[in-house]
């Protein structure tokens, strides 16, 4: 019985912060569409002569780069200290984009290579526990069930901070970065940063409550496994 009271607990939580948090991908790659800002981003360098760029304004150049045009996402990979840039070219999105993946290789690594190790072992344990309930070989599920609650936690809290982290301070690398150019008038300038800001209202909330939603849709699973068995 606790455990469908936790699930109905958790489902009630996930929706109501999804509202609060005006959740909505959609609106957000809708944004992140715009002909207008797209023709003046075309002005600027490659991918990785921008990376470059950026890494330089943020003296940390022995970062590696590589472009992956058969990926989705850009990413850092702090445990081979490495950029990896996806298929971003034909948008104004890649100026920012850019600017946070390099943000991401400036901060304290401690915790980023915490952030790796720790993602891996609660991934694990996920899997481990829910193979277990699923055979009736977890004799103490509560138990096991505040372990993964506290792990949750300690995975959203330090993931949340670096995202939230770069993040914040890509609009305005990005920002300083148009200026050092050139390139473009100020007001040129000035609508991609306004392009950005709109991206980032939306893009702030939608990563931390998809943060939440990644750890609470993990701990779904656990709880029918553990009502079904």
């Amino acid at each position: 019985m606790e455990f469908i009271i936790i699930t109905i607990i958790t489902i009630i939580l996930i929706i109501i912060l999804k509202f609060i948090f005006d959740y909505n991908m959609k609106i957000l790659r809708k944004i992140g569409k715009d002909d207008e800002l797209d023709e003046i981003a075309k002005k600027y360098p490659s991918n990785i002569e921008m990376c470059k760029d950026y890494l330089k304004i943020l003296k940390n150049e022995k970062v590696k780069i590589e472009e992956n045009k058969e990926s989705e996402a850009s990413l850092y990979i702090a445990i081979t200290d490495k950029i990896s840039i996806a298929n971003i070219s034909n948008t104004y999105t890649r100026i920012q984009t850019i600017a946070h993946e390099c943000l991401h290789s400036i901060q304290e690594r401690k915790i980023l290579l915490f952030n790796f190790v720790f993602s891996n072992i609660f991934i694990i344990y996920h899997f481990v526990i829910c193979v277990l309930a699923l055979f009736q070989l977890l004799p103490n599920k509560l138990m096991f069930l505040s372990i993964f609650l506290i792990l949750g936690f300690t995975y959203y809290m330090v993931r949340a901070y670096l995202e939230n982290d770069a993040m914040i301070k890509a609009r305005y690398l990005a920002k300083e970065y148009l200026q050092d150019k050139n390139i473009s008038s100020k007001d040129e300038i000035d609508k991609l940063v306004a392009g950005f800001d709109k991206i980032n209202n939306i893009g702030i909330r939608c990563i931390n409550y998809n943060l939440f939603l990644g750890v609470m849709i993990k701990l779904l699973f656990f709880l029918v496994i553990c009502i079904i068995r």
